[in-house]
C-alpha cells in the first residue's frame, strides 16, 4: 500500500466511523430527574417539547416527538442500537420523551440522567461540524429553557463528572489492527492519563463488538468545549496512525488475509448468520475493503452494522422474529448488500 494512505489524516473513513457531540443540560427551576415526580417529569417533557417544536430554529419543523412509554420493546432497543439514545434511557421509559430529527442526526433525550441531553451524530470524522450544530441548538434552547449554570462551576448536572461544559465528544472507531496486536489495554491506560476513555460499541460497560470502540473526552471541568474537541481530534489522529501501522503489519500475514477472504465468502453464501458472528465477519470485511480486497464502500458496511442488530431488524420488518428467523433475514440482508453495493429494505428481503 502507498505510504501516503498511512500518513494522510484528511480522510479518516478507514478508521473513524462516526462522530458524536452530546450536551447535558438541566432546567434551573426543577430538581434533577431523579428527584422529580411523574407529574413533574411530564411537565418538563412538555416544556422542552414546546421549546423545540415551536422554537425559532430553521429545523424545528423537522423534529418529531416520541413518547417513550408508547414504544414497543423492539422499537426502544432499536433506538439504542442506532446510537440515538443511551441504554439507561430505555431502562425506565415512564415520563421520558425523545425529540428526533427526520434524518436522525439530532436526538434530544428528555428526563434521562439530566433534563435534556442534546446529541448530534455525523458520519466520519466531523467533530467541528457536529459541535457547531450542537452548540447552535444548545444556544437556542437556553433562550427559552434557562439552563442551570454557575459562574464558577459551569453547567450543573446530576452526575458531578459532567459538571462544567456538560459535553461529551466521542468518535466511533474501527480498530481491528490494534485489537489483534493486543495493544488496546495499554492504549486505554495511556488515554486515561490524557483525560480520555475508550470503551465498547455502546459505551461504558459494553464490549468492543466487531473491533468497534468509542473514544471520548472525560474532562468537563476547567476546560472549554473547544479545547475538549481539539484534544480529542489530536489524540484520535495519533490513534489512527497507530491503527494504520498495525494494519500494515497484519496485511503481510497470510493467515489474516485468509480470514478476511473467508469472512467475505461466508457473508456472500451463508443462509444463517447470528448477530455476534456477523459483526465479526463484517469487521474483517471492512478491514479487507481498506486493503483494497473488495469493491464495497465503507458506508455500506457502516450501515449494515446498524441494520443487522436484532431489534432494528425486527423494527424494519414490522414484527417479532425468532432468533432463527433473524439469522436467516440477516444473512440475506448482508448477502444482497454486498452483491448490490447497497442495502435493500428488510421487508423486501423477507418476501424474496
Amino acid at each position: 500500500m502507498a505510504e501516503k494512505k498511512y500518513t494522510d489524516l484528511k480522510d479518516l473513513s478507514d478508521v473513524v466511523i462516526s462522530t458524536r457531540i452530546r450536551f447535558a443540560r438541566n432546567l434551573r427551576e426543577y430538581p434533577f430527574p431523579c428527584r422529580l415526580s411523574e407529574e413533574k417529569k411530564r411537565r418538563v417533557a412538555s416544556i422542552v417539547k414546546e421549546a423545540v417544536l415551536e422554537g425559532h430554529s430553521a429545523i424545528s419543523d423537522r423534529f418529531r416527538y416520541i413518547q417513550m412509554s408508547e414504544l414497543t420493546q423492539e422499537e426502544a432497543v432499536s433506538l439504542v442500537e442506532r446510537h440515538l439514545v443511551s441504554p439507561e434511557f430505555i431502562s425506565n421509559r415512564q415520563g421520558r420523551g425523545l425529540l428526533l430529527l427526520d434524518d436522525e442526526s439530532v436526538s434530544i433525550m428528555i428526563n434521562e440522567e439530566d433534563h435534556v441531553r442534546i446529541q448530534v451524530i455525523q458520519s466520519g470524522m466531523r467533530l467541528n461540524e457536529a459541535y457547531e450544530l450542537a452548540d447552535k441548538i444548545d444556544t437556542l434552547l437556553d433562550e427559552s429553557l434557562n439552563f442551570a449554570f454557575n459562574e464558577k462551576l459551569g453547567y450543573l448536572t446530576q452526575c458531578p463528572t459532567n459538571i462544567g461544559t456538560g459535553m461529551r465528544a466521542s468518535l466511533m472507531l474501527h480498530l481491528p489492527g490494534l485489537q489483534e496486536s493486543g495493544a488496546m489495554g495499554k492504549i486505554a491506560a495511556s488515554l486515561s492519563k490524557l483525560g480520555l476513555a475508550i470503551r465498547g460499541l455502546y459505551g461504558e460497560g459494553s464490549d468492543p463488538v466487531g473491533a468497534i470502540y468509542q473514544l471520548s473526552n472525560q474532562v468537563t471541568l476547567g476546560i472549554t468545549e473547544q479545547e475538549a474537541v481539539r484534544n480529542l481530534q489530536d489524540i484520535a489522529g495519533q490513534l489512527v496512525l497507530q491503527e494504520r501501522s498495525a494494519r500494515e503489519k497484519l496485511s503481510e500475514n497470510i493467515q489474516v488475509l485468509d480470514e478476511i477472504y473467508r469472512s467475505y465468502g461466508i457473508l456472500m453464501y451463508a443462509k444463517l448468520v447470528s448477530n455476534s458472528e456477523c459483526m465479526k465477519l463484517l469487521s474483517n470485511v471492512r478491514f479487507g475493503v481498506e486493503m483494497g480486497c473488495f469493491e464495497v464502500d465503507f458506508e455500506t458496511i457502516n450501515r449494515l452494522i446498524i441494520e443487522i442488530q436484532p431489534a432494528t431488524l425486527m423494527k424494519n420488518i414490522g414484527k417479532k422474529l425468532t432468533p432463527g428467523e433473524r439469522d436467516h433475514i440477516r444473512a440475506k440482508l448482508v448477502r444482497t448488500a454486498l452483491s448490490q453495493k447497497q442495502i435493500p429494505t428488510a421487508r423486501r428481503l423477507e418476501n424474496s
